[in-house]
This record gives structure tokens, sequence and C-alpha cells, in this order.
């Protein structure tokens, strides 16, 4: 969440972030008269109550009507300060329901608007011509008995799916390149759940009362993730770290679940946008004055897989109205998919600041012995739908793909031929 220090010294800060994003920025108006009346119930109540504390010392010394006056009075106060309590909590609960609602707030050097408004930081590699007319990933899916979409859908229904033969060696060799490159650059691996508490999601910064993309058990009060880092940022809630531990770094393999609900009729061809599918996320716990410099560090660690691959791909700076609700700034990372003639986001890091972190209670001790609240950040290494680039930018002629260079060692072949 915001820190209402921050709101009441800088309420502009958060009317500009709001309109950046395109939210309603009236929001800060009621949070501060929320804010504003809340405190002054409870500085009232503070001072009723230690007088009411004195008033209990002066009643025993006193007697005759003094005394009844005093008891008078001290029934009174008592009315008063339950009666101010109670208004504090109610007012702090109306304040907490409002602010869990409103988005971090977005780093002024991110572009406004929306969806379409991002800008593009740069551009590697080119475009391959090809001398035939390129298959595009499903297709050549097919031909190499790499995928089996009709099985899966018998199974478990649309837009799931069966990885076999060449293309199950293909994703557990890309995510075990991408697992070996974050312990090398020092992330602790992990294999996470895939069920959270509703806390869990909810301090991550998911609306899950709203938000129409998560899958829930509902007799369980669980709900099933659709990216590591909801485990990840949960690891540390409710602790203080010690300083000299930071930055923690963790890489997290996990399978990840998303209802897809308002994309019907979209990508329905192949695995580009599914129910289930596979990824390997970093996720850094740091100062927050260390969170700007850990951004460009995940950034620059997804860049290096991206060569490994080998695919032309762009850095976009995402736009504040197309940023999750946690996030400050977002670069995504997207891969150049020769069929569609368009790029195609696989990667993206996300600043999250202190935003998650308040929410969840991850705090870390400073050099003062003084509790203060860390900042996270997130970057995807590798998913299933990287397999969309590697097979289409990679194929030959005869149906045939060239595994990159880098990952030969992880899938054991150089060349994915065609099943006869």
């Amino acid at each position: 969440m915001i820190d209402l220090r921050t709101l009441r010294e800088n309420p502009d800060r958060l009317r500009a972030s709001q309109r950046a994003r395109g939210e309603d920025d009236a929001v800060v108006d009621t949070l501060l008269q929320l804010d504003e009346r809340r405190r002054a119930a409870l500085t009232s109540f503070e001072s009723l109550r230690a007088e009411q504390k004195s008033l209990g010392k002066s009643v025993s010394q006193a007697s005759g009507e003094e005394k009844q006056a005093l008891l008078a009075r001290a029934k009174d106060l008592a009315v008063q300060v339950k009666s101010l309590e109670a208004e504090a909590e109610k007012l702090a609960g109306e304040l907490d329901e409002v602010i869990l609602t409103v988005p971090n707030i977005v780093e002024e050097a991110a572009p406004h608007g929306g969806e379409d408004d991002y800008v593009v930081l740069e551009t590697v590699g080119e475009a391959r011509v090809f001398d035939f007319e390129p298959k595009d990933h499903l297709e050549l899916c097919e031909r190499l008995g790499a995928l089996d979409m009709e099985r899966g859908a018998k199974v478990s229904g649309s837009r799931f799916y069966f990885l076999r033969g060449v293309g199950a060696r293909l994703q557990l060799g890309l995510l075990n390149m991408a697992m070996q490159q974050a312990i090398e650059a020092g992330f602790v691996p992990m294999i996470t759940p895939v069920l959270v508490k509703p806390e869990t999601m909810a301090g991550t910064g998911f609306a899950v009362a709203h938000d129409k993309e998560i899958y829930r058990l509902p007799e369980d009060d669980l709900y099933l993730v659709g990216t590591s880092e909801v485990a990840l940022a949960g690891y540390h809630a409710d602790e203080i770290l010690p300083e000299k531990e930071l930055p923690l770094r963790y890489a997290g393999w996990s399978s990840c679940f998303r209802r897809e609900a308002g994309s019907y009729g979209k990508d329905t061809r192949g695995i580009i946008r599914v129910h289930q599918f596979d990824k390997v996320e970093m996720f850094s716990y740091v100062r927050p004055e260390d969170a700007a410099e850990e951004h460009q560090r995940l950034l620059g660690w997804e860049k290096d897989m991206l060569a490994k691959i080998e695919v032309p791909y762009r850095i976009i700076d995402t736009a504040a109205g197309d940023l999750g609700m946690s996030a400050a700034r977002k670069f995504d990372c997207e891969a150049w998919i020769p069929t569609q003639g368009r790029y195609r986001e696989l990667t993206s890091t996300s600043n999250c600041t202190e935003f998650q972190a308040r929410r969840l209670g991850a705090r870390y001790r400073d050099k003062d012995g003084k509790p203060q609240h860390l900042a996270t950040l997130n970057g995807t290494l590798a998913t299933t739908r990287w397999i969309v680039a590697i097979l289409e930018n990679h194929q030959q002629a005869d149906g045939s793909v060239v595994v990159p260079a880098a990952l030969r060692p992880y899938v054991g072949l150089d060349v994915l031929e065609p099943i006869k």
C-alpha cells in the first residue's frame, strides 16, 4: 500500500500518479479526510484516556461530595473514551479499506497513457528474412510431435495442452538454463507453492474479490497463483530481516494458472495465451534506495537470457495505465514472432518499491536498529511462451528447428527433426 506519510506530505504526487494511470484522483481527498478524522479521534481518545487515568488517582484520595463529583466525571469519561476508541477504529478500518484499492505511485519517468502508449527503449537484432514461407509455432509443433492441443482440450478443456517429446525437452531445457543463470548470478533457487492464502494474494497486489483472472478453490479458501512472484512476495511476510542480508534474491520455478477471462477469441491458436504454463521468476528484496538500480540489474539478466535464445526483441517502457496495481514501473521484453509480423511479450520486470512490503509487513532493521519497509522487484527469466519465439525464429524449410547453441546442452539436441 502507499505510505500515509508520503500522502500527507505530498498529496499531489499521488494525484499525478492516479491521472497518469487514468484513475480518479478524487481518492486522494477521500484518503486525506479519513486520515485527518482518524488522527483527530485518536488525539481526543488519548487526551481523555490520560485524563481518565489521572482522575483514577484523584478519586482514591478524595472523599464526600468531591469524590462523588469525581466519580460522576469518571463515568462520563469512560463513555467518551469508549466512544472515541470505537470511532478511531471505525475510521481506521474505512481508511484501510480505501487505501488497499489505491495502486502504487508511478515513477515520474514512466510514460503516461494506456496499453498503446508505451515507449520503445531499445531494439536488439533484426527480423529474419526467410527464403521460404515460415510456419507458425503450432504447425511446427505438430510436425515435431512437440505439442498436443486436441488431447489437452479433451482432458482439461480449451487452452490446455500436452507438451510431449521434444516439446517437453525444450521447455525443461529452457527453464533449467534460466535457473542455472539465476544461480550463477547469486539467486537462491526455489520451487514454490502454487496455492496461496487470500492474504498472500491480496498482499502481493491482486484484488482477489474482483480479479476474474484468478482461479479460486472456495472450499479451501486458497488461490492458484498466476506467477511465483506471489509466493515469493509472501515468503518474508511479517518478518524483520537484518540489513546485512540484503539484497535477497530468489528464483522461483512454478506452474502458473490464469483464467484468461477477458481474452475470449484472442490468441486461441497454440500456446501464446493458455490457462497453465511454467515459469522461472526472479524476485528481489532490497533497500528502497537500491530499488531503481536493482530494476536495471533484473532487466540485464533478462537480456542475457534472450541473447541465449538468439531471437530479435525490443524493450518497452510500459505506460502507467497498463501497469499492474503493485508496479511503479515496468519494462517488457518483446520477441519478434515472424508469422504474426509483430513483437509479443516474453518477459517483464517490475519495480514494486515498498508497496507489496507494506501490505505484507516485510521489513528490515537498519543500521540504527529501526525497522524499515523493504522494496520488492520481480522479473521473468523464461516461460512456456518462449517456445513460440524459439521455434518460429529458428525454423528451417524442411520443418526442422535449429536449437540455439546455448540451449543445446540443456535440451540434448542440436536440431529438432520432424517426426516421420
